[in-house]
């Protein structure tokens, strides 16, 4: 929970406990309606990031800005940033758990900018 609200800035929109004791967990960027679901279930032990599981992406206004902010939480891309020619561009962070982050910085006229 620590890294997806201190380092993408996400916010808790509810909690829930289920039948079997798993904690989920639903949170969504700010100005986002789309939530995502963390889940902990401690009796599956840990985590096994499978190879050809896909990421996560997550749209960001400067990649240079949000590496300034993870570098002071003491993080580091772990793949790129690679800029385009015409602006815009993205780079990687690996999430505690071993889930890898997409971060994405559109130019202005990128679809869904």
């Amino acid at each position: 929970m620590k890294f997806y609200k201190e380092v993408l800035g996400l916010e808790e929109v509810r909690r829930h406990k289920s039948q079997r004791g798993s904690e989920l967990v639903f949170m969504k960027a700010p100005e986002s309606d789309e939530t995502i679901e963390l889940c902990h279930f401690p009796n599956s032990g840990p985590v096994q990031v499978q190879p050809d599981l896909t990421h996560l992406a997550f749209s960001v206004d400067s990649l240079t800005e949000f590496g300034k902010h993870i570098e002071k939480l003491g993080i580091k891309f772990s793949d790129g940033p690679h800029m385009k020619p015409d602006g815009g561009g993205i780079a990687f962070i690996d999430a505690p758990e071993g889930y890898e982050i997409e971060l994405i910085e559109a130019t202005k006229t990128s679809p869904g900018y």
